[in-house]
């Protein structure tokens, strides 16, 4: 089994690849430079490993909530692939793979990152039985509506630290945060996300796969009349 994930939600491209008994990371700081540089780097990475696109079983990408143009760039490329080579795909929430970056704690997790426009994209996680479990949707939210559904003693990670870390910690008590090597997508967790729904068979179809925007229709790009 072969299969490449890629995360293209944020400044980083996270792009995976995994057989039965690898995993094989790349994750490169693009910024906004996605656009001319995923597809050669899927290329470069494949021929590292004397892999051609149609060996591949299984495409996985992540969904966002993210980078308007980034999340564009990624969903087309993979739907691309998947069109072309006739391979099924798995979609991931970005924030379900960041929150995966924290370490082991028992307090309610919170995944906050920079929408910009002062808002931001988040959702709330809680170990259970040991596992990490979701237990809201993805949210776009104000900063007050944001520390509303997060309440005191929390976890927070997330670019959106850099911006409201301040105003976090005036407003809420006996909060935890992770530093900035937690912030962004890691390519070892969106590959495990991928494996299992893959094992569970969680495929999406390439004509309806979306990305999570989230911001309300009037504030997205609109194709000129």
């Amino acid at each position: 089994m072969k299969v490449l994930g890629i995360d293209t939600s944020t400044k980083f491209l996270c792009l995976g690849l995994a057989d039965k008994t690898s995993f094989y990371e790349y994750r490169i700081e693009l910024g906004r430079r996605h656009l001319s540089l995923l597809v050669p780097t899927i290329k470069r990475a494949l021929e590292a490993l004397g892999w051609s696109a149609g060996e591949l079983d299984y495409l996985a990408v992540g969904l966002g909530p993210g980078s308007f143009t980034g999340l564009r760039v990624g969903l087309a490329t993979i739907k691309g692939l998947s069109w072309a080579y006739q391979k099924p795909i798995v979609g991931i929430s970005t924030l379900d793979i960041i929150a995966h970056n924290s370490p082991h704690c028992d307090k309610p997790l919170a995944v906050a990152l920079d929408a910009r426009r002062d808002l931001i994209y988040c959702s709330m996680y809680k170990k259970k039985g040991g596992v990490l479990k979701r237990v809201s949707r993805d949210y776009l939210l104000e900063k007050e509506e944001f520390i509303k559904m997060v309440g005191d003693n929390a976890l927070i990670l997330g670019d959106a630290l850099q911006l409201h870390k301040d105003f976090f910690l005036e407003h809420l008590n006996g909060l935890e945060f992770l530093d900035r090597d937690y912030w962004y997508p890691e390519v070892h967790n969106m590959l495990l996300l991928a494996l299992d729904k893959i094992k569970e068979k969680k495929f999406s179809n390439a004509f309806d796969l979306l990305p999570f925007y989230l911001y309300p229709k009037e504030c997205q790009i609109k194709k000129a009349s």
